[in-house]
C-alpha cells in the first residue's frame, strides 16, 4: 500500500470486501450463466454476443467516467461482464469446438499474463489501489478473464469430469473455503486469497445456477434459465440497493469526519 504516495488522494473506485460484497458476486455469476443460455437459445447466438457486447462496453464506459465508486454502476458493470465472459468462453467451445481442458488452460494462461503485466506496470494487485484510470484497466481486464476463465472450468468439472452441475458446486464450495481459511489461519498473503476466492464464485454460483435451472435431461432440476436469471436479479437488485445504503452512510460519516 506504499507505493499509493505516487497518485492522487483518489478512493479506490471498487467495493468494500465484506460478505454482502461476495454474496452479491456469486449472485451474479449464477444471473450470468443462466441469463447467458437464455438468450442463446432465444435468439440468434451471434446476436445475443453482439449486444452482450454493446451494453458491456457502455457500461466500462459509464464505469470509467465516474469519479468515485457508485454501487449500481459498478454492479451492472460486474452482471454484463458475466454474461458477456460467460458467452466468450462458451462460444470458443461450441463455435470453434475447443475442448474444455484446453479453454480452461488458455484462460488461466490468459490470467496470468494480465496478472504479470499489471504488476510489472503498477507494483501491486491490490483492489484497494484501484484509484488511476490504468489501473482499472488492469481491474476490469482481470475480472472478466477470471469470468471466462470460471466458465471453462465450471463446464470442464461438470461435463468432462463427470461430476454434474450439483457435484461441481459442492467441490467448488469446498475449495473455495480453502484460501479464506489460508487468510484467516495461517495469515496467507491477502491478494492471493482475495484473488483466487473471485475465480472460484465463478463455477460455484455457475454450477448451482445450472443445477437448478436446466432439466432433469442434464442434471438439473428444470426450474428454467428464465425464471432463475430473474429471480438472481431481483436478489442481486436487493443486495446492491443494500450496498448503495451502506455506502451512502459511509460517505456521510467520513464527511462528518
Amino acid at each position: 500500500m506504499g507505493d499509493l504516495g505516487r497518485f492522487p488522494a483518489v478512493r479506490s473506485k471498487v467495493p468494500e470486501v465484506t460478505a454482502l460484497f461476495w454474496l452479491t458476486k456469486i449472485l451474479t455469476t449464477g444471473m450470468g450463466e443462466t441469463t447467458s443460455d437464455f438468450v442463446v437459445t432465444t435468439i440468434e447466438p451471434v446476436v445475443g454476443v453482439a449486444i452482450a457486447f454493446i451494453l458491456l462496453a457502455g457500461a466500462l464506459v459509464l464505469q470509467f467516467r465516474t469519479q468515485r465508486y457508485v454501487p449500481w454502476v459498478y454492479w451492472l458493470t460486474v452482471v454484463l461482464v458475466s454474461v458477456f465472459g460467460t458467452m466468450a468462453a462458451d462460444v470458443v467451445h461450441v463455435q470453434f469446438e475447443v475442448p474444455y481442458e484446453v479453454s480452461t488452460a488458455g484462460f488461466a494462461l490468459a490470467l496470468a499474463l494480465v496478472f504479470l503485466v499489471w504488476h510489472r506496470t503498477e507494483r501491486t494487485l491490490s483492489i484497494h489501489s484501484i484509484n488511476t484510470a490504468r489501473r482499472e484497466g488492469f481491474y476490469w481486464a482481470t475480472v472478466l478473464t477470471t469470468f471466462a476463465l470460471g466458465t471453462a472450468a465450471g463446464d470442464w468439472v461438470a461435463h468432462v469430469l463427470g461430476l454434474g452441475y450439483l457435484g461441481s458446486g459442492m467441490l467448488f464450495l469446498g475449495l473455495i473455503c480453502i484460501p479464506a481459511l489460508a487468510y484467516r489461519v495461517f495469515h496467507a498473503n491477502a491478494i492471493a486469497a482475495f484473488w483466487t476466492t473471485y475465480i472460484l464464485t465463478r463455477p460455484l454460483g455457475a454450477s448451482f445456477a445450472d443445477w437448478v435451472g436446466v432439466g432433469p435431461e442434464r442434471g438439473g432440476i428444470g426450474v428454467g434459465t428464465g425464471p432463475v436469471s430473474l429471480l438472481l436479479t431481483a436478489a442481486i437488485i436487493a443486495c446492491v440497493a443494500v450496498l448503495t445504503r451502506r455506502h451512502a452512510r459511509a460517505d456521510r460519516t467520513s464527511l462528518a469526519l
